[in-house]
């Protein structure tokens, strides 16, 4: 066990990582690490609400090649947290539109005295580039349908929080599998943890394939309801699509939208998610995003708790 005295930080398993880039190449114990900073980090900040100099006189370059609302001011807030300075980067305006290269714009950033770059682009394993290229610490803020792995840690985290554990829970991932970087973190993060994964939509965005990995595979929503302890409702990623893949909004929403008379069959403990934003009366109706049994805005208040984390313990990493 390693302690960060400023806090008293207890760090449980050593953390080697400079960059957090998916959660498909991290261990269970990395993971367990992740969480359980950002559990001690919620903490001592009052819920994330008050400013402490852990990581006081960095610098964290925001690097977003696509929109963002919440997850860019989610980075922002939780190295403000910590004590940090932020940049705020745009490509709208910027000299890319100028022909200068992605990696050229985050090296000038980068000379620029910063610590970390988060990076949001539409192009899977940009991070991975980034992170062969740079000097500073990389964090993944989604790199198109590939991984979100902040997104995935705290969903996670969120669980755990209610449930006192992961392993032996039942975990649904409801709707775009096919085009969704939160899915894809959840189903590597969870399954590390022990939970048993269902990913389940129409036939058209959840495919087989998922089953040759080990996860399971659904396609009603109805029959697999009462086996799960939770539900991680999905927004359809229609920007990602060449083409509709249902018929029609309402009648994804009869197939697959979480709503009073489908409650009725859950769990009377089950955990309701979803990433945002919702759409109501697609994924999930407003009486269940409202209700006892959705823990939609306590998802959002724990992002600052895994991104305070995976701040504080890519800046400590040892450099190689």
């Amino acid at each position: 066990m390693t302690e960060a005295a400023e806090i008293s930080l207890t760090i449980p398993y050593p953390w080697t990582r400079r960059h957090l880039l998916d959660l498909e190449s991290l261990s269970g114990d990395e993971i367990r690490t992740l969480l359980d900073v950002a559990d001690q980090l919620k903490q001592a900040t009052g819920g994330c609400r008050n400013k402490i100099s852990l990581l006081a006189g960095k610098t964290c370059a925001n690097l977003f090649f696509e929109n963002s609302t919440r997850t860019r001011n989610s980075f922002s807030l939780a190295a403000k947290r910590l004590g940090a300075d932020t940049v705020e980067f745009s490509s709208a305006g910027s000299s890319t539109a100028k022909g200068e290269t992605f990696v050229d714009t985050a090296k000038t950033i980068q000379a620029m005295g910063v610590d970390w770059v988060v990076t949001r682009h539409c192009t899977p394993g940009t991070p991975h580039l980034l992170a062969r290229e740079l000097e500073c610490c990389v964090l993944n803020a989604g790199d198109g349908p590939h991984d979100h792995p902040t997104q995935g840690l705290l969903d996670i985290l969120t669980i755990r929080q209610h449930r006192g554990r992961i392993e032996g829970l039942t975990v649904a991932l409801v709707g775009d599998i096919a085009h969704s970087r939160t899915a894809r973190a959840n189903i590597w993060g969870l399954s590390k943890l022990g939970a048993h994964v269902i990913v389940c939509g129409p036939p058209t965005l959840v495919s087989e394939r998922w089953g040759e990995l080990g996860f399971e595979v659904a396609h009603n929503l109805d029959e697999i309801l009462p086996r799960c302890d939770v539900l991680n409702l999905l927004r359809i990623q229609f920007e990602r699509q060449s083409a509709r893949p249902f018929p029609s909004v309402h009648e994804y929403a009869n197939l697959y939208a979480m709503n009073v008379e489908r409650m009725a069959k859950a769990k009377s403990d089950i955990l309701i998610m979803a990433p945002g934003p919702i759409n109501r009366g697609v994924e999930i109706t407003p009486e269940v995003a409202d209700g006892p049994h959705s823990v939609i805005l306590e998802q959002v208040t724990n992002g600052i708790a895994v991104r305070m984390a995976a701040l504080y313990l890519t800046a400590n990493a040892p450099i190689s």
